[in-house]
Protein backbone atom coordinates (compact mmCIF):
# COMPACT_ATOMS: atom_id res chain seq x y z
CA UNK A 1 0.00 0.00 0.00
CA UNK A 2 1.23 3.62 -0.87
CA UNK A 3 0.89 6.25 2.13
CA UNK A 4 -1.00 8.95 1.65
CA UNK A 5 -0.91 11.14 5.12
CA UNK A 6 0.31 10.26 8.61
CA UNK A 7 -0.58 12.32 11.43
CA UNK A 8 0.32 11.70 15.43
CA UNK A 9 -2.54 12.57 18.12
CA UNK A 10 -1.32 12.33 21.50
CA UNK A 11 -3.52 13.45 25.54
CA UNK A 12 -0.96 14.10 28.11
CA UNK A 13 -1.70 12.68 31.26
CA UNK A 14 -1.44 16.08 32.47
CA UNK A 15 -3.44 17.69 30.33
CA UNK A 16 -7.01 19.31 30.57
CA UNK A 17 -9.97 16.07 29.24
CA UNK A 18 -10.25 15.69 25.76
CA UNK A 19 -7.26 18.25 24.45
CA UNK A 20 -5.15 16.39 22.28
CA UNK A 21 -1.63 17.84 20.55
CA UNK A 22 -1.69 17.16 16.92
CA UNK A 23 1.04 16.55 14.45
CA UNK A 24 0.22 16.39 11.06
CA UNK A 25 3.60 16.45 9.01
CA UNK A 26 5.30 19.67 9.98
CA UNK A 27 2.04 21.19 11.38
CA UNK A 28 1.33 21.55 15.06
CA UNK A 29 -2.39 21.17 15.95
CA UNK A 30 -4.90 20.77 19.20
CA UNK A 31 -8.40 19.34 18.87
CA UNK A 32 -10.61 19.44 22.16
CA UNK A 33 -14.44 19.05 22.56
CA UNK A 34 -16.54 22.17 23.36
CA UNK A 35 -17.36 23.29 26.76
CA UNK A 36 -20.65 22.10 26.51
CA UNK A 37 -19.22 18.55 25.92
CA UNK A 38 -17.03 18.98 28.98
CA UNK A 39 -13.83 20.56 27.19
CA UNK A 40 -12.38 23.38 27.04
CA UNK A 41 -12.73 24.29 23.37
CA UNK A 42 -9.32 25.17 22.65
CA UNK A 43 -9.31 23.64 19.00
CA UNK A 44 -11.43 22.44 16.73
CA UNK A 45 -13.51 18.72 17.57
CA UNK A 46 -12.80 15.79 15.71
CA UNK A 47 -15.82 16.52 13.19
CA UNK A 48 -14.43 19.87 12.00
CA UNK A 49 -11.70 18.56 11.35
CA UNK A 50 -13.36 16.28 9.22
CA UNK A 51 -15.15 18.94 7.76
CA UNK A 52 -11.96 21.17 7.53
CA UNK A 53 -10.18 18.63 5.47
CA UNK A 54 -12.73 17.79 3.01
CA UNK A 55 -13.75 21.72 2.51
CA UNK A 56 -10.34 22.60 2.10
CA UNK A 57 -9.60 19.65 -0.39
CA UNK A 58 -12.65 20.64 -2.66
CA UNK A 59 -11.51 24.20 -2.83
CA UNK A 60 -8.07 22.94 -4.19
CA UNK A 61 -9.23 20.87 -6.29
CA UNK A 62 -11.37 23.37 -7.73
CA UNK A 63 -8.65 26.14 -7.88
CA UNK A 64 -6.42 23.79 -10.05
CA UNK A 65 -9.36 22.43 -12.42
CA UNK A 66 -10.00 26.33 -13.14
CA UNK A 67 -6.43 27.15 -13.58
CA UNK A 68 -6.06 24.51 -16.36
CA UNK A 69 -9.48 25.51 -18.25
CA UNK A 70 -8.08 29.54 -17.75
CA UNK A 71 -11.25 30.11 -14.98
CA UNK A 72 -11.19 33.09 -12.52
CA UNK A 73 -12.76 31.76 -9.31
CA UNK A 74 -12.24 35.29 -7.54
CA UNK A 75 -12.55 34.48 -3.76
CA UNK A 76 -14.11 30.99 -3.22
CA UNK A 77 -15.67 30.09 0.14
CA UNK A 78 -17.25 26.73 1.41
CA UNK A 79 -19.23 26.06 4.51
CA UNK A 80 -19.54 22.77 5.44
CA UNK A 81 -22.30 20.78 7.90
CA UNK A 82 -22.20 17.59 8.93
CA UNK A 83 -25.59 16.19 10.09
CA UNK A 84 -27.12 12.75 11.62
CA UNK A 85 -30.89 12.03 10.09
CA UNK A 86 -33.46 10.39 12.70
CA UNK A 87 -32.43 7.03 11.56
CA UNK A 88 -28.71 8.00 12.48
CA UNK A 89 -27.36 8.34 8.68
CA UNK A 90 -24.57 10.90 8.60
CA UNK A 91 -24.79 13.66 6.11
CA UNK A 92 -22.46 16.21 4.80
CA UNK A 93 -23.83 19.80 3.02
CA UNK A 94 -21.21 21.64 1.04
CA UNK A 95 -21.95 25.49 0.13
CA UNK A 96 -19.84 26.66 -2.40
CA UNK A 97 -19.58 30.66 -3.32
CA UNK A 98 -17.04 32.73 -5.58
CA UNK A 99 -16.80 36.06 -6.24
CA UNK A 100 -16.00 35.86 -10.14
CA UNK A 101 -19.50 35.80 -12.26
CA UNK A 102 -20.22 32.37 -13.70
CA UNK A 103 -22.10 30.92 -16.49
CA UNK A 104 -24.31 28.11 -15.67
CA UNK A 105 -21.96 25.79 -17.26
CA UNK A 106 -19.08 26.29 -15.35
CA UNK A 107 -20.80 25.77 -12.01
CA UNK A 108 -22.57 22.41 -13.36
CA UNK A 109 -18.75 21.37 -13.75
CA UNK A 110 -17.26 23.12 -10.73
CA UNK A 111 -20.09 21.18 -8.82
CA UNK A 112 -19.53 18.18 -10.47
CA UNK A 113 -15.50 18.81 -9.88
CA UNK A 114 -16.41 18.62 -6.09
CA UNK A 115 -17.83 14.88 -6.11
CA UNK A 116 -14.73 13.78 -7.49
CA UNK A 117 -12.09 15.28 -5.06
CA UNK A 118 -9.83 12.86 -3.57
CA UNK A 119 -11.27 13.51 -0.01
CA UNK A 120 -15.06 12.71 -1.17
CA UNK A 121 -14.29 9.40 -3.07
CA UNK A 122 -12.32 8.20 0.06
CA UNK A 123 -15.26 9.45 2.57
CA UNK A 124 -18.30 8.54 0.00
CA UNK A 125 -16.41 5.40 -0.31
CA UNK A 126 -15.33 4.45 3.11
CA UNK A 127 -11.89 3.37 4.43
CA UNK A 128 -11.10 0.16 6.31
CA UNK A 129 -9.84 1.04 9.48
CA UNK A 130 -7.70 -1.42 12.02
CA UNK A 131 -6.04 -0.34 15.06
CA UNK A 132 -3.41 -2.75 16.97
CA UNK A 133 -1.10 -1.98 20.36
CA UNK A 134 1.77 -0.50 20.03
CA UNK A 135 4.53 -0.43 22.08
Amino acid sequence: MKSIATTSVRAAADAPPYRNEITAGSHALVADEPTSAGGRNAGPAPYEYILAGLGACTVMTLTMYAERKGWQLGHIEMDLRLLKDDDGVTHIERDLRCSAELSPQQWERLLDICSKTPVTKTLMAGARIRTRRSD
